[in-house]
């Protein structure tokens, strides 16, 4: 009679929110473990940190489509709306542009249903596991092309962009995630496993000059002309309260008195902070989760107090704008310590 071999019992738990040492293919798919418990143990785990990412992402994806279904956006309104983000722009960006918005004018019915659906299949891709690389793929070509035809690039070429009003133009953050949060980890090397979300599939070295080049320009942008006047940025915010409803507007009417006549100094006191989250992932852990917060915090005031939601409420937006996403840039970076390393038991010995 062959001895009974005992199965080692399996503590299945939530990965951590860095999740380095669990793929997502292994999270969710239930690859087998010692003795073979882990199959239908493992399938059951949760999502880890990027996976949760990468349904916010998705859900944004959504929230697109759904706005790019509302009525206004059937009408020339709309196509009017584009026209004018080629101002300022130099004539091999503005021309494509305007043809653009001449062809969206003339079949407004046809090109806003195939946007919106495309933006809602690009949502509902991501969120599934089988098509998430292919969604993410599409993902970042749609978004290079409407930054170029919807968002005349940002305003980054005219001197107009500035970080309160949405620069570097919110759906380049789209395409910036989708690259931030796919689904593959770089090879490790000496310096260990990646230190958070946004590391593992592009690297440490990478994640921190993107985070750089991202804060940095924003940084930079806070403090360009056309923002460092005595009003630019109180005409900015001021003008976001047409249409909100009167919590919203209120809101906005109390950052834009608190920014009246005060706008070179709200623009170099913007740079500062914008400055230290771009230097914040370089430093020490401690720092470096404070400056990571500190970027979702300024992201989500300027979401609420100088985007207004993005004026979603108004019957007239096409996203949510640049607040919001970069939150969850931020939440990509979040840096958490890795737990011990577990040594594996012998099959035969207790755990």
């Amino acid at each position: 009679m062959e001895p009974v071999r005992r199965a080692l019992p399996v503590a299945i738990q939530p990965p951590d929110w860095n999740a380095e040492m669990v793929s997502d293919s292994t999270a969710m798919t239930g690859a087998a473990l010692p003795g073979g418990r882990g199959d239908t143990a493992v399938r059951h785990a949760f999502p880890d940190a990027r996976r949760w990412l990468q349904l916010a992402l998705a859900a944004v994806w959504l929230l697109d489509g759904v706005l790019q279904f509302q009525s206004f956006m059937f009408t020339k309104g709309f196509s009017q709306l584009l026209a004018g983000t080629a101002a300022g722009n130099p004539a091999v960006v503005a021309d494509p542009i305007s043809w653009a918005a001449r062809l969206i004018a003339d079949h407004p019915a046809a090109t806003n249903s195939t946007f919106a659906t495309i933006q809602v299949l690009l949502g509902l891709g991501i969120a599934s596991r089988r098509t998430v690389k292919v969604a993410l793929a599409a993902s970042i070509f749609w978004s290079l092309a409407v930054w170029w035809f919807g968002e005349g690039l940002g305003g980054v070429l005219p001197g107009s962009a500035s970080p309160v009003s949405g620069a570097p133009g919110a759906v380049i953050l789209y395409a910036l995630l989708a690259v931030l949060l796919w689904p593959a980890d770089a090879e490790r090397n000496d310096a260990g496993p990646a230190p958070f979300v946004a590391a593992r599939p592009v690297g440490t070295v990478t994640a921190k000059a993107t985070w750089l080049v991202l804060w940095g320009s924003l940084a930079y942008f806070a403090v360009t002309p056309a923002n460092r006047t005595t009003q630019g940025l109180h005409d900015m915010v001021a003008g976001m309260a047409d249409g909100e409803p009167g919590w919203l507007a209120a809101i906005n009417r109390t950052a834009a008195s608190a920014l009246n006549h005060q706008g070179l100094a709200a623009s170099i006191a913007l740079a500062v902070l914008l400055a230290v989250i771009a230097a914040g992932v370089f430093l020490p852990l401690p720092l470096a989760r404070a400056a990571v917060i500190l970027a979702m915090l300024l992201a989500l005031v300027i979401w609420v107090a100088g985007q207004d939601l993005g004026a979603i409420l108004t019957g007239g937006a096409t996203d949510p704008n640049s607040g919001l996403l970069l939150a969850v840039v931020a939440a990509a970076y979040w840096p958490a310590t890795a737990g011990p390393a577990r040594t594996p038991q012998p099959q035969g010995e207790a755990a």
